[in-house]
């Protein structure tokens, strides 16, 4: 910090101004805890004198050290400032004062720190974790890191004493309590507990209960706005009889006041909740805290009871509920008291509007610490430390509150006129139907109004209106985004076209943003020739260092790299030598141009050349670089001197306007040809230069021959002339001494190798390059060299950063045996590659192949190794990648201190026998390893060097390789000793960094940890350890799927540099958001899908969150955060065990919670790696359920819903936890419309409303119905995705990639995954079972089996798509007869479009899904796995039993309430049976109760019969055969019997027993669910078996019905024909044979 400010030169001390920022950055939070907590500083204490700098270099010491010996502890960053205010308060006693003598006794000798502070305090952290169970536990009932955290916020930490004693509460567990007077030994004091001890400690200001009123307890506000606004639209719409009086009548004025009423209710609801859902932690609360909840409670209630009561005596004659209330209110007078008590009750509401529009006077109020302002502030919101002042500015609330008001009205048009006026008359006509007759048993007969059909219409339209404002969110962000990025210059240049249209401004682009100027050079407006020319030398070298990278990484050929190359300096020729692939066809058009024109035509064909910049720059280079190569060449003084006066010919013709008198045209193909043939001779390699200078000589004859016989038309007086001055010049030949060393010079070897480009190169070279990940990072780079950026500072002035990659156990290189193994169908991983990767290949083996590389056979295993590797998901490319920052740091230092000549000369060229030249580099090198530390935590490196496991031994190898091939990188792992303690074996766990050394790994660090650091999630625990390791003010976070280019990282000093820019004020961001690039999306059709959805995400997505609504959050890698802002505040992730599933999101929240600034850029990208098979994919988008439902739970969720501000909050809300929330209900929707009209069919309401002569609405009805259909498609929110694709590729190439898209069955995709949302967001809300699920990052292109997707999606799809398809299926068998409208297609295609997505998106996208070899292997396979029987250590894919078992696992540790609401649940599959049986035949129209209890009847026989069947053939199966098949045909014939008797006498027929089907099957799956939420009491009673074996016979059949449709399409081949086609297009596009791969017809020739 304190070096970027001064002169190297003059560089002595450190500055105090720097020892003061640090300071203040560093201690910020500690002050800031200080002041909460009513503490004096102890840097308050420090002395004025010249003794204060050394005071606070001793303060940042010792608060660095307890945070990198912390552990665990480092996630509580209010245990660290505890912990270091007391240290502190020592040593100021050690250093300025007395200290008392007790503490030193008790803080001394070796790892006292260790033992005394550290270890204490883990302990209680591994005891809580422990009560998780392994994430089985309720969140209630143990405290996470942010419980023990937050007893540090209150005052009761105070009383702790120091040292620690252990004789605190905060260390009180129940494990440790023991019974009265019975002494209990701490690993460090010796504790009495006592009778009246408590056992545990409460949860701490919050409880994580597993509940949906979460949502409303977090969002009360939006919730309450959107019923009440609903409420409002109803009310008007009632009372609109085609009439726009609206609200001037005083009815509907009247009415829609009773708003009030239920804003009343809810408000009682929420203060309701804010009681139970805190409870737990009521005991941690203080006494202030629990009387506010209190009085909430009363003041709710109290208006809970006034308002209803006032209003009902704003009406003069109330009927109904309104009656009562008008009673209660009978002595009360005057009607308009209703609304004073609006007016009252409305204060708290203007207060915080009043506030809303000053944030800087809520801000300053909420941060305030005083007691007054607390005391004021107490009803408001209460007190706690974080969570105070979020608002924003001004300006940016002005931003997201427009953007809300405008979508908001846009959303509330069209629900009032497309979903609520449009019902409004149907509902009232059937309200004032009456129907006398059911078609079932009717309980409730004499109810009036038909309210049951009017819930089930409205309930629907209900949810379309609360989750359709996610669609008005997509149409929003979708334009705003797209503006925003137009603005920010996105897609300026997205062709290779644009970039040669633009070339010539890109080198004064990048001297704009990638090159540091001194003051001086900035002062200067217009930079002279020198400088120009220098700055085009700087852009020369980064480009060719790009260009040299994307060769080196195989992306173009060695051709497509020579016509991208710059020369590095342009000091030889008078033009700017652009690369040639710009120049293209320039020569030879000019040569074409030429030979037309006639010798009194000079002008006209200068001026057509000099309209051409291009044209004009390749014909003067070609000029003068044949020049200097015919120069050098010619030895003899006289040869030279005939080319000087033929170049003095040209040169005098041009100025007089006489060159096409002098020269004739019609030479010039010719002589072309003639160089193309000695250029091409000059670049061979010559290992004789004697024996093969011949044809070159000879060439150069002719060359020189052309030019004085054809091409001069006074060629021979030239040589007359230069040789009538030569002695002896007729005795020897002409132009044969030649300086042949000139080959050997790679300078003018690249010369000769750029002129037979500029010369030869024709049209072809305008695709240049072909790769398409090529063209996309040379436009990229382009354009974003026009985007606004903070200019680049020199490297010694650049912060600081350091890259943190978390590791486990994925691949960090691939063996030859992984790339040569063989899958089913006989393909290899390099043999896939190779079709995939075609051109890349080719260029690969290119590179290999060049004699100049000097590659050796012996080396060709080890590079297929890494040819494929970097094209995986693999260690050894993020590594490869990151390391690019390290190389773009040497050259910007190079470019920074090098002199014109190195600069003009070439980084490249730099000689190492020049030792200046060799210091600058050693002085980059030196600065590169200051700037920049990469670490790698690979957790279990530790325990892989020590493993003998093969594919240990292998990861431990390739990550030591990668150490000793890039010096710079740093490994951090766990390693774990066994040790003697006390007599005893213990293991120490100690943190390691090692790095590279000549063969082995070196240790550098060793630190001892106080247990075990893995107590909460892996990655964030990974990630923790050896955060220590890092450096800098900077930390970038970077994931194992990730990559990096090494023109991206040329502009990280530019990204660090926003860190310094202040935003709003003095605000400045601690995380910077960058975009990703997808690179997974050319494998399949899924790959693409999610390529496209996820790119929509890190651009449009987060630039919106980011601004203008202000809620970007950290949502994964690869942001940059502020390192010494997040070190002091609890790290750069969350770890508590499955509420902090979603680790990286919590960062971003307790950021912003604690006062943080997230930006978003897009002007540096990294690649990132997705997930490319269906399985992947689904366990990726369950994982991200899981967390989400886990947010939902969490503290943080709360306090930023409730402590933003209402336009903020709808922000956070529908791009969090929201939009999985509007997924699961969409869904829910679904099953609300069809359970709503089944009720209606079966009933008969619907035949009746409809065949009713007095309504004629039928049609507006349905139409009405409709309109949520349009929502079910959910095509609105593929919107941002079109928009960021037009806006970075052109939207014609959007619209025909949406089409595409649709075409591949993105839909059947997209539906499927909304499934999965909705499945995995309720389960984890209500029972818990999240967990991080691997996802795996191979290449997914194999089949999977059928059982393995039955088990995957049999409980998420399979059976709710079953569900549904039987549910349509019954609504139009039984209302099909009466029902004419056309809309009734539309109303349910979207419904019919979601079922063959669940049950089918699966085997669509399965690869070989229809081929009919795999179909019957799937088979066999299906039917070995539900015979197998399950048992102890039998894995769910090898047996049913144990599959179904652990399907039922979060039912084991659900609570209570859970296992309930399972049941009540299951109850709606009985309506099936109660409908249907009186629908039967044989019922004979009975209306009778006793219809349905007979139905009962026969189901219970049917399941007795089939418990003796199961029972016989187990008890007589094996021993008496005899018996088992007497047994089976009395049961048989009995069977016949009966049914012959019901057909013959009861009338039954043969639709009756389809209907029976559809009637009893459901009531069957009822009862399994129902038994399954009572496991443990069946167990009890031994019933369990019976229970498993008829879920068996469900699941078979189930299984059959889904496979049945893959067998019959399997049976044509050109089905499996498509499908490739289908799930593989846009592979084919680029040449993908993939038919061939999946087909395993595998070219037998050798692959290399």
């Amino acid at each position: 910090m304190d070096v970027r400010k001064k002169n190297p030169h003059s560089y002595e001390q450190l500055d105090d101004e720097t020892i003061k920022e640090l300071t203040d950055k560093i201690f910020k939070n500690y002050r800031s805890w200080c002041k909460y907590l009513h503490f004096d500083p102890i840097l308050c204490r420090s002395p004025r004198d010249n003794r204060r700098q050394q005071a606070q270099l001793l303060h940042i010491g010792l608060y660095l050290l307890i945070w990198g010996e912390a552990s665990n502890i480092r996630f509580m960053p209010e245990c660290i400032c505890f912990i270091f205010h007391h240290m502190a308060k020592e040593m100021h006693g050690y250093l300025f004062g007395n200290v008392q003598q007790v503490t030193e006794d008790n803080l001394k000798g070796e790892e006292a720190f260790l033992k005394d502070v550290v270890t204490p305090i883990y302990e209680v952290l591994r005891k809580e974790a422990s009560g998780n169970k392994d994430g089985k536990a309720s969140h209630s009932t143990w405290r996470n890191y942010d419980d023990l955290n937050e007893y540090f916020w209150s005052e009761k930490s105070k009383k702790l004493h120091w040292p620690l004693d252990g004789k605190g509460d905060f260390f009180v567990h129940p494990d440790t309590a023991k019974p009265a007077n019975k002494k209990y030994v701490h690993r460090f004091r010796l504790v009495l507990l006592k009778d009246n001890q408590p056992v545990g400690k409460p949860k701490t200001n919050f409880v994580e209960v597993r509940t949906f009123w979460h949502l409303y307890r977090d969002f009360d506000r939006m919730w309450i706005f959107f019923i009440l606004a609903l409420q409002a639209m109803i009310i008007i719409a009632w009372h609109q009889r085609g009439s726009s009086s609206g609200l001037s009548d005083d009815d509907v004025y009247r009415s829609v006041s009773s708003i009030f009423v239920t804003a009343a209710f809810l408000n009682f609801l929420r203060a309701v909740l804010d009681i139970v859902l805190s409870f737990n932690a009521w005991r941690s609360l203080k006494l202030s805290q629990i009387l506010r909840y209190l009085l909430k409670f009363i003041v709710a209630a109290f208006w809970l009871v006034v308002m209803p009561v006032t209003y009902s005596r704003s009406f003069q004659n109330p009927t109904g509920l309104l009656k009562f209330f008008n009673n209660l209110g009978a002595d009360w007078q005057g009607h308009s008291l209703y609304y004073y008590c609006v007016a009252i009750y409305l204060i708290p509401n203007l207060l915080a509007a009043f506030l809303f529009l000053f944030p800087f006077l809520r801000r300053s109020m909420e941060r305030s610490d005083w007691r007054i302002i607390i005391m004021l502030m107490w009803w408001a919101q209460p007190k706690l430390y974080i969570g105070r002042g979020m608002h924003e500015d001004m300006f940016s609330l002005l931003k997201y509150t427009l953007f809300w008001i405008t979508l908001l009205i846009s959303k509330l048009a069209f629900s009032f006129y497309v979903e609520i006026l449009p019902l409004i008359e149907p509902t009232k006509t059937i309200m004032n139907l009456t129907v006398s007759s059911y078609d079932w048993h009717e309980f409730f007969p004499n109810v009036t109004h038909n309210f049951g059909v009017v819930i089930a219409i409205w309930v629907p339209i209900i949810l379309v209106y609360f989750t359709d404002t996610l669609v008005w969110y997509a149409i929003f962000s979708t334009l705003v985004g797209g503006i925003y990025g137009a603005f920010s210059h996105l897609g300026e240049i997205r062709t290779l076209g644009m970039i040669r249209a633009r070339f010539e401004s890109v080198p004064s682009a990048f001297s704009k943003r990638l090159v540091p100027y001194s003051k001086e050079e900035t002062g200067q407006n217009q930079p002279d020739d020198t400088t120009e020319r220098k700055n085009i030398a700087k852009f020369s070298q980064m480009w060719n260092e790009f260009i040299l990278s994307m060769r080196n990484e195989d992306l173009i050929s060695h051709r497509e790299r020579d016509l991208l190359l710059v020369p590095y300096s342009s000091g030889d020729v008078t033009v700017v030598q652009w690369p040639p692939f710009l120049l293209a066809s320039k020569i030879p058009i000019a040569l074409d141009m030429a030979k037309d024109y006639n010798e009194r035509e000079d002008a006209d064909l200068f001026k057509k050349i000099k309209n051409d910049d291009f044209l004009y720059f390749a014909i003067i280079e070609c000029y003068e670089t044949l020049r200097d190569i015919l120069i050098g060449l010619l030895v003899k003084d006289g040869e030279q001197k005939v080319i000087w006066r033929i170049c003095h010919e040209v040169e005098s013709s041009i100025r007089e306007q006489r060159f096409l008198k002098i020269f004739r045209m019609s030479g010039l193909p010719l002589l072309s040809d003639k160089l193309d043939k000695f250029l091409s001779l000059l670049m061979e390699e010559y290992e004789d230069d004697q024996r093969n200078r011949s044809p070159i000589i000879n060439t150069l004859q002719d060359i020189i021959e052309i030019i004085i016989q054809d091409v001069m038309n006074n060629g021979h007086e030239v040589l007359k002339e230069v040789y009538t001055f030569q002695e002896n010049n007729k005795k020897e030949e002409k132009f044969e001494k030649l300086n042949f060393e000139l080959l050997r010079s790679r300078s003018w070897r690249e010369k000769v190798v750029r002129l037979h480009l500029l010369l030869t190169v024709k049209e072809s070279a305008i695709n240049v390059p072909m790769n398409l990940d090529a063209r996309r990072r040379l436009t990229f780079f382009a354009n974003s060299l026009f985007m606004i950026m903070p200019r680049a500072p020199k490297v010694r002035n650049m912060l600081s950063f350091s890259i943190l990659t978390p590791y486990y156990k994925e691949e960090v290189l691939y063996s030859t045996e992984e790339l040569n193994k063989e899958n089913e169908d006989g393909i290899t991983i390099l043999f896939y590659l190779q079709k995939i990767y075609p051109d890349e290949w080719k260029n690969y083996e290119e590179r290999i192949n060049d004699s100049k590389l000097g590659y050796d056979s012996k080396e060709r295993a080890e590079l297929d190794r890494q040819w494929v590797s970097y094209r995986a998901q693999t260690l050894s490319r993020t590594v490869r990648g990151m390391m690019y920052y390290r190389e773009t740091l040497e050259l910007q230092c190079f470019l920074d201190f090098a002199d014109d000549k190195a600069i003009f000369g070439g980084y490249r060229a730099i000689g190492k026998n020049q030792s200046d030249y060799r210091m600058l580099k050693e002085r980059a090198q030196a600065l590169a390893d200051l700037k920049f530390t990469y670490v790698v935590s690979c957790q279990i490196y530790g325990m892989q060097k020590k493993s003998r496991d093969a594919r240990d031994q292998r990861c431990y190898a390739n990550i030591l390789n990668l150490m000793l091939t890039y010096a710079a990188l740093r490994v951090a792992y766990i390693d774990e000793r066994e040790d003697t303690v006390n007599g005893k074996s213990e293991t120490i766990y100690y943190s390691v960094l090692v790095k590279g050394g000549e063969k082995f790994d070196e240790e550098i660090y060793r630190i001892k940890l106080p247990g075990n650091p893995k107590i909460g999630e892996g990655k964030p625990e990974n990630q923790n350890h050896a955060i220590i390791f890092t450096r800098g003010e900077a930390l970038q976070t970077i994931d194992m799927n990730q990559d990096n280019y090494f023109e991206e990282a040329f502009k990280m000093r530019n990204v660090l540099g926003e860190f310094l820019k202040t935003h709003h004020g003095q605000r400045r961001p601690t995380i910077l958001g960058i975009r990703e690039h997808i690179f997974t999306g050319s494998v399949s059709s899924l790959a693409w899908f999610m390529s496209n959805q996820e790119t929509s995400f890190v651009t449009i997505g987060q630039r919106i969150l980011a601004n203008p609504l202000r809620v970007r959050f950290h949502y994964g890698h690869p942001d940059i955060f502020d390192r010494l802002f997040h070190l002091t505040r609890g790290g750069i992730s969350k770890a508590s065990r499955v509420i902090n599933l979603s680790e990286d999101i919590f960062s971003g929240y307790n950021s912003t919670l604690r006062r943080g600034y997230v930006t978003h850029h897009e002007y540096i990208q990294v690649g990132k790696g997705r997930d490319v098979g269906m399985n992947q994919i689904s366990l990726f988008e369950a994982k991200v359920a899981n967390g989400n439902g886990e947010q939902t739970l969490s503290r943080d969720v709360y306090r930023l819903g409730r402590r933003f501000d209402f336009y903020r909050m709808l922000s956070f809300y529908f791009t969090t936890v929201g939009f999985y929330f509007s997924c699961m209900v969409t869904v829910l929707t679904v099953y609300v419309f069809l359970y709503g009209r089944l009720y209606m069919v079966l009933s008969g309401l619907e035949r009746r409303i409809l065949e009713d002569p007095s309504l004629h609405q039928s049609k507006a009805l349905e139409q009405a119905l409709a309109t949520q259909s349009f929502f079910q498609l959910g095509l609105l929110l593929v919107l941002p995705m079109v928009m960021e694709i037009g806006l970075e590729r052109g939207f014609r190439a959007a619209i025909g990639d949406f089409i595409i898209m649709q075409l591949q069955l993105a839909s059947v995709f997209f539906t499927f995954q909304l499934g999965t949302k909705a499945h995995y967001y309720g389960r984890t809300i209500l029972h818990g079972g999240a967990k991080y699920r691997a996802t795996g990052r191979g290449f997914v292109v194999f089949h999977d089996k059928f059982a393995d997707n039955y088990r995957m999606y049999s409980r998420s799809h399979f059976v709710k798509g079953l569900e549904l398809l039987i549910l349509l299926t019954v609504y139009e068998v039984y209302g099909h007869s009466y029902r004419s409208s056309s809309l009734f297609f539309f109303i349910t295609f979207s419904m019919w479009f979601l079922v063959a997505s669940w049950l089918f998106a699966p085997f669509i996208f399965n690869p070989s899904g229809f081929e009919w070899q795999k179909t019957v292997d799937d088979w066999t396979d299906w039917k070995r796995w539900m015979g197998n029987r399950g048992g102890i250590g039998i894995s769910p894919d090898k047996s049913w039993e144990s599959w179904w078992n652990e399907e039922q696992e979060h039912l084991k540790y659900t609570n209570m309430r859970g296992r309930i609401l399972e049941i009540v649940l299951a109850f709606r599959f009985f309506i099936y049976q109660f409908g249907i049986v009186y629908q039967l035949k044989i019922s004979h129209g009975s209306k009778n109760i006793l219809v349905y209890g007979l139905s009962w009847f026969v189901m219970l026989t049917a399941l007795l019969v089939l418990k003796m069947v199961s029972m016989g053939r187990r008890r007589f199966g094996t021993d008496f055969q005899l018996m088992s098949r007497i047994l089976k045909a009395l049961l048989f014939l009995g069977f016949v019997s009966v049914m012959i008797v019901l057909f013959v006498v009861c009338g039954l027929t043969v639709s009756d027993i389809f209907a029976a089907i559809l009637a009893f099957m459901p009531t069957g799956w009822a009862l399994i669910l129902i038994a399954q939420a009572c496991g443990p009491c069946l167990k009890g009673i031994g019933i369990w078996d019976s229970v498993m074996e008829l879920s068996r016979a469900y699941e078979a059949i189930m299984g059959l019905i889904i496979f049945m449709p893959v067998v019959v399409l399997s049976w044509f081949p050109f089905v499996s024909e498509f499908q490739t086609r289908l799930l593989f297009n846009q592979a084919f596009s680029r040449g993908l044979q993939i038919s061939m791969i999946l087909a395993g017809k595998k070219d037998k020739a050798p692959s290399r």
